[in-house]
């Protein structure tokens, strides 16, 4: 068994978590073009003060932040800055061959913190609340880096 095909539950699993995460960062992206566009508000450059089809009417107003805009920035660039690690960390994981059950509580455990983290974020949950489900999280990835580099090292 090769450990990176579907043959290999380990990987499966990663695939599964690593797949929900792409999503997450995307949908992330997506959400907060969709409050720009409902707030007409949250642009960013000053170019985007042009008037064009989507923005006829643009207003120097439009540059000034937007708590319902930032919200999902900051989220997005949030995850842009936790889930990559995961990413690239949790597929070396899948080689050092952990033990399924393993995997599925540090993979999916990581997945589930930060939907957790991002239901908190989104509801304007305080910083030690937001903080908590990212040390969880932050936590799931180094235990990861941990095996890996156990596994390397022996």
């Amino acid at each position: 068994m090769t450990a990176l095909t579907f043959d290999n539950p380990v990987f499966i699993t990663y695939a599964i978590a690593a797949a929900l995460m792409v999503l997450k960062i995307m949908g992330q992206g997506w959400m907060t073009v969709y409050r720009m566009m409902k707030s007409n508000a949250g642009l960013v450059n000053p170019e985007d003060l042009r008037a064009t089809p989507l923005n006829p009417d643009p207003r120097p107003e439009q540059l000034d932040l937007n708590d319902y805009v930032d919200r999902s920035r900051r989220m997005h660039r949030n995850d842009l800055e936790n889930i990559p690690a995961f990413l690239a960390i949790g597929l070396i994981f899948v080689i050092a061959a952990p033990p399924g059950w393993l995997a599925s509580l540090l993979l999916y455990g990581f997945v589930a913190a930060r939907l957790a983290h991002a239901a908190a974020y989104l509801t304007a949950q305080n910083h030690e609340v937001r903080a908590s489900f990212y040390t969880i999280g932050s936590l799931f990835v180094i235990a990861m880096a941990l095996f890996v580099l156990w596994a390397a090292l022996v």
